[in-house]
């Protein structure tokens, strides 16, 4: 007997649940539009969450600074209101349409059948780059990234990497974990120097040119070997253990769909159409004459491009939906 492969009806696909994704899709159940997103990551929030949970955003309007975590939290709320669904953890791998729809697959069968797609997936699909000493242990105490702190309380913390997630993550959960040692190849750091001096200050132990070559236990992590570059051998207690080592961007399925590609980005119009019809995009992934990418930005490319989809999906609508402001 074969399966039925599952399937889903919306009016909008959202492609990429970052900030731009989440606000289309609030903006989405706005102009009256079912919406669904789907995210290669398990997590919303995109490379916001992923990258740099808390590090600081200083270029969104209404905020004078707030915290990477604390935008997508805001903007998961506002989302809330349209009742999307989330497909997370998933890869969009195909795309057909005919006059009147169209169907994504993604890599785990599922079938999800739009009236208009928008693309806001940022460098596209991005998948964590591997600790070599790694492998066999994700699900055992390996995590490449942290969402959350809680649950590193009382722990042995090791942090693989050098960048701004690295020491972001150092910084944050020095207080709440047992121990925390960081561990870099270099002795020079990508991160915010302010932070990179926080972490040095603290009791973080920060070890340099140095890589984990072993991570030990039956079931569990308990423990991992860091080899210095004069070939020492340190063994450091480890109940978890964060590979910040960044990611790897991948455009390849997308770049199969007949998409109209300048070099890594998605040329769109002013109304943010693809060459492809009822496929718009907007946000980081976009190209256009005078392109600035900026979260800010990008919640006005999805806003336009939601406005105008919208048109598509319900004939009898208009482009311009009313000002926000007005009462019903």
């Amino acid at each position: 007997m074969v399966e039925a492969v599952p399937e889903v009806e919306t009016d909008l696909l959202i492609v990429g649940a970052g900030p731009a994704g989440l606000y289309g899709a609030y903006y989405a159940g706005f102009r009256g539009m079912s919406v669904t997103l789907v995210d290669s990551l398990p997590e919303l929030g995109g490379q916001v969450s992923a990258l740099y949970p808390e590090k600081a955003i200083l270029d969104v309007a209404g905020f004078v600074n707030v915290k990477g975590r604390e935008l997508v939290e805001q903007l998961v709320e506002q989302a809330a209101s349209a009742k999307p669904k989330y497909l997370l953890g998933r890869t969009a791998t195909s795309l057909t349409h005919d006059e009147e729809s169209i169907s994504m697959g993604l890599d785990d069968g599922t079938v999800v059948r739009a009236k208009v797609i928008i693309i806001t997936a940022g460098i596209g699909k991005f998948t964590p780059r591997p600790l070599p000493a790694g492998e066999g242990w994700e699900d055992r105490g390996l995590v490449f990234f942290v969402p959350s702190f809680a649950e590193y309380a009382g722990r042995d913390v090791v942090i693989v990497g050098g960048g701004d997630s690295a020491f972001d993550w150092a910084h944050h959960l020095e207080p709440i974990a047992s121990t925390i040692t960081l561990v870099h190849r270099r002795d020079k750091f990508r991160a915010h120097q302010a932070t990179i001096d926080a972490v040095l200050a603290g009791s973080t132990e920060v070890v340099t040119k140095a890589q984990v070559t072993a991570l030990n236990g039956e079931y569990h992590v308990e423990s991992v070997e860091i080899t210095t570059a004069d070939g020492d051998v340190l063994v450091r207690p480890a109940q978890s253990v964060v590979a910040a080592l960044g990611f790897v961007a991948d455009l390849s399925a997308m770049q199969e769909w007949g998409l109209e590609f300048d070099k890594r980005h998605i040329r769109v119009d002013t109304a943010m159409r693809t060459n492809l019809p009822r496929v718009f995009a907007a946000g980081d992934i976009t190209e256009y004459a005078g392109k600035v990418r900026l979260i800010a930005v990008g919640f006005g490319e999805v806003a336009t491009a939601v406005n105008n989809a919208a048109v598509l999906v319900d004939p009898d609508a208009h482009v311009f939906p009313g000002h926000s402001s007005e009462g019903s």
